[in-house]
């Protein structure tokens, strides 16, 4: 709120006419200014350049003719007494007569240039005061002229209007001071960067976002560097626009991307965005708790594509609050669900109308049947103390995260199938039942549900290895295993059905005291979650048909080998030239 943005127009008009007032009097200074060159500066610059240079000039040739005559006279000065030199004596004789000539010479034009001066000096102080008084006079008396008595209600008017401004802005300026002390007055802890840390007001509905971000960029193999810049997203891009730049340059292309919180060098509140393709894209540190969420949410909108939308911000608020109901009561989302497969089944009867026999609704279980209440989740994927107590009993020295080294699995090379797929961990719970694979949709919806409400964005990326026998997860970075489930023991394994990329089974493992546990691990995975069921399906039936030899060989013959002697997943062999399937395909699929 500027204190001249109503007046402006007044103003305005104001200065129109001074420009046309400016414009007449430019045309005075101009020939003040011709004049003033003329009867003042050109008689300073003719006293500089002619009679002051004059006097130099003749003062160098006088020291010059008295050089001269000083080696004439040491020259005459040096001959001898012998009559036989007449002749050497009547030369240098006459030299010094015709140096001592020119050194009067030149000394009678040096002291009368010096004699003018004095006057001329007098002159030239003279003349310029003359011509600038005379310039000075002419401008006065053509300025009256054209200027008559209504400039002077003019300007009296002009000098009214710029004291109310002035009294205007003494009034803003007061309001302004007001304000000031109450902006100032609040707590300081507001200008704490992170001053509301344990209840921060997060806005997860935003589909644009701007402000400083610490960009991460590798100087060396090990060697990193942070930048603190400036972000905002433009329609679907990341932008970055440095310090002094005129424009904002494209960093990141967000579509169909990924982002995740990550720990990175003992900083906090970091977000790391990946591109479809799985890469690792850039890493950004953000100030606060509140602007790391908010970033990861904006960028979790817009990678839906929801800005192309026609009305983009209503969209988010429905997605999001999808994911909030998604923590309703377990009893009504059990309802909730068995009503829309009832709803379904009742579609499909309608559209199969060659069938005289209508499909009867399958039969959801509630909930409460499949997890039980309150079951905890875990978000990583940690060694249990037990385990943890039995590995350091040993005198041998043990990995003290949990991790197993590769040595410790020798039946990875020589197993018939091995197959490495990249993951990340989102969860897992306890379950109550592996009788079917809705146990696996409730797990997934419980643990996205509750990494929403929980601000959980952090996931451990891991190399899930299906092979004939384990499901083992790999660090990427150290090559040791994480974790290891015999293939016996996983009991139920399923994608999800809208996101493909979800993807989780059901472990069962025997306890200390003669029962058996399940669980469900939860995962995200770069590729589809059918292709990791499918290479578990695969390594399940390799478990059964290995009993039999005949039926093991028949089986073998039926999958392709790649070149290092492992057998290739069916949705991972590439089409034809001509982009159908290879031939062999549906045989595969039998088999």
């Amino acid at each position: 709120n500027f204190a001249l943005g109503k007046g402006d127009e007044e103003v305005i008009s104001t200065l129109h006419y001074f420009s046309k007032v400016v414009d007449e009097l430019n045309v005075l200074h101009t020939e003040l200014a011709k004049q003033l060159a003329d009867t003042m500066v050109l008689p300073i610059i003719h006293f500089r350049e002619k009679d002051l240079t004059e006097v130099s000039t003749l003062k160098d040739l006088f020291g010059l003719a008295s050089n001269e005559h000083d080696l004439s006279m040491a020259k005459y000065s040096r001959l001898p007494k012998k009559k036989e030199n007449e002749k050497v004596k009547t030369e240098v004789g006459k030299e010094v007569a015709a140096a001592r000539r020119k050194q009067h010479l030149s000394s009678l034009q040096y002291y009368c240039a010096l004699n003018a001066l004095q006057y001329r000096k007098r002159v030239a102080m003279m003349e310029p005061m003359i011509g600038f008084a005379q310039g000075q006079i002419n401008f006065f008396k053509k300025g009256a002229e054209m200027f008559s008595k209504h400039m002077d209600s003019f300007l009296s008017s002009v000098a009214d209007m710029v004291e109310s401004i002035q009294v205007e802005l003494e009034a803003e300026a007061e309001k302004m001071r007001v304000s000031q002390q109450e902006l100032l007055s609040v707590d300081e802890s507001v200008y704490t960067p992170d001053f509301d840390v344990a209840a921060p007001q997060i806005n997860r509905n935003l589909i644009q976002k701007a402000g400083y971000l610490n960009l991460r960029n590798k100087t060396g193999l090990v060697t990193t560097t942070w930048e603190r810049l400036y972000f905002f997203t433009q329609g679907g891009n990341l932008m970055c626009q440095p310090r002094g730049a005129v424009a904002g340059g494209l960093i990141q292309d967000l579509d169909n991307c990924s982002v995740m919180a990550v720990d990175c060098e003992d900083r906090r509140y970091c977000f790391q965005i990946t591109t479809p393709n799985g890469k690792s894209g850039i890493i950004l540190q953000a100030e606060s708790r509140k602007e790391n969420e908010e970033w990861i949410c904006a960028i979790n909108n817009i990678s839906r594509q929801i800005y192309l939308t026609d009305n983009p911000e209503a969209v988010a608020i429905k997605l999001n609050q999808t994911a909030l109901q998604a923590v309703t009561p377990v009893t009504s989302f059990g309802k909730k669900q068995e009503s829309s497969c009832l709803s379904q089944n009742l579609k499909n009867s309608e559209v199969e109308n060659d069938k005289t026999v209508p499909k009867a609704a399958v039969s959801v279980p509630e909930a409460e049947q499949l997890i039980a209440p309150g079951t905890p989740i875990q978000f990583d994927i940690v060694l249990p103390a037990t385990e943890f107590l039995d590995q350091n009993r040993g005198s041998r020295r043990i990995n003290p995260f949990g991790e197993t080294e590769d040595e410790s699995f020798p039946e990875a090379e020589d197993s018939l199938l091995q197959q490495m797929f990249i993951v990340r961990f989102l969860g897992s719970m306890a379950v109550k039942t592996d009788s079917t694979t809705e146990v696996i949709y409730e797990a997934m919806r419980q643990v996205l549900a509750a990494r929403a409400i929980h601000n959980i964005f952090r996931m451990t990326e891991s190399h899930l290895v299906v092979t004939s026998q384990t499901l083992r997860l790999i660090d990427p970075q150290t090559q040791v295993s994480r974790a290891n489930f015999e293939l016996t023991s996983v009991t139920q394994f399923a994608a999800h059905q809208e996101n493909k990329r979800l993807v989780g089974f059901v472990i069962r493992v025997p306890e200390s005291t003669g029962e058996e546990s399940l669980s469900t691990y939860i995962f995200e995975s770069n590729s589809e979650g059918e292709k990791i069921c499918y290479a578990i399906n695969l390594g399940k039936e390799i478990i059964e048909v290995q009993k039999d030899p005949e039926a093991l060989a028949q089986l073998m013959l039926s999958i392709p080998l790649t070149n290092d002697g492992k057998y290739v997943l069916l949705n991972d062999q590439p089409d034809d030239n001509d982009g159908s399937p290879s031939e062999n395909r549906g045989a595969e699929s039998e088999a």
